[in-house]
């Protein structure tokens, strides 16, 4: 399925003004990094270094939710960005949560998400109580009647980020008390062209069925073929923007970050 003229449009436009905002309001609050400003010998690179980083902590993870609200908009029934779970956790769902946990991260269990959702809807309900921590999912859809809730995370994550993230999808299924689809969701595979592999998963994910990277998450969003023209939709914006990116750059290098 191929992104549609209106998805490419939105997705133009959020990026645009993404891009817009920071080059009218970006002032470089770092204006002296003296080891790396003589290793470097070049303060315009200096400069775009500091530039980029700050528009990456703008975009965050926020604009891979955002384009797939865009993405799924048209081939599902809702879609949310940041979408309250709702529901109650029991003591007993819990435990069994933390004991598949455990299992998983000691090497006792294979990582099997249909078996673990099982197990956690096998375990009593009662008493349960609403629970902040854990509440909301980064994006959610419902596509012919199906539930999907998805975590997506930076691409190199510690193994704390693993054990909690899994812990999060298999609370959710706890929360809705029936088998939704849960996952973790990375928008790249920093690996590429090999496999995604990164020694913190630990055992940790049952990939591609709680656990999409790149291409899968994005094909998996909006249909086959997405991730290619999403990749093209990015491309034509930074084109459009490149000359006034390398006249921001000059700009803030005229500022010396040596100081010292």
């Amino acid at each position: 399925m191929a992104l549609s003229d209106n998805q490419k449009r939105k997705i133009k436009a959020l990026l645009s003004s993404k891009i817009e905002n920071k080059l009218k309001t970006y002032g470089r609050e770092t204006t002296s990094m003296p080891f790396l400003a003589r290793l470097i010998q070049d303060n315009e690179k200096i400069a775009a270094y500091s530039f980029i980083h700050s528009m990456a902590t703008t975009l965050g993870m926020s604009i891979y939710e955002d384009v797939s609200v865009i993405l799924a908009s048209e081939n599902s029934e809702e879609c949310f960005r940041n979408y309250g779970v709702g529901g109650a956790i029991s003591k007993n769902q819990k435990s069994v949560i933390g004991n598949i946990i455990a299992k998983l991260r000691n090497g006792e269990r294979k990582a099997e998400i249909n078996e673990e959702k099982n197990e956690v809807l096998a375990a009593s309900s009662d008493k349960g109580e609403f629970q902040k921590s854990g509440n909301i999912a980064d994006f959610y859809m419902k596509r012919k009647g199906e539930e999907y809730y998805f975590e997506i995370k930076t691409v190199k994550p510690n193994i704390d980020v693993f054990e909690k993230s899994k812990t999060k999808l298999l609370e959710w299924v706890a929360r809705r008390r029936k088998p939704v689809n849960v996952f973790l969701a990375f928008p790249y595979n920093p690996y590429h062209p090999e496999p995604y592999s990164r020694f913190t998963e630990s055992g940790m994910m049952d990939a591609p069925n709680d656990f999409l990277v790149g291409d899968e998450y994005w094909d998996f969003i909006g249909g086959k073929g997405t991730f290619p023209e999403l990749l093209k939709t990015f491309d034509e914006v930074g084109k459009e923007f490149k000359e006034r990116l390398d006249k921001k750059f000059k700009d803030i290098a005229k500022d010396k970050m040596d100081s010292y």
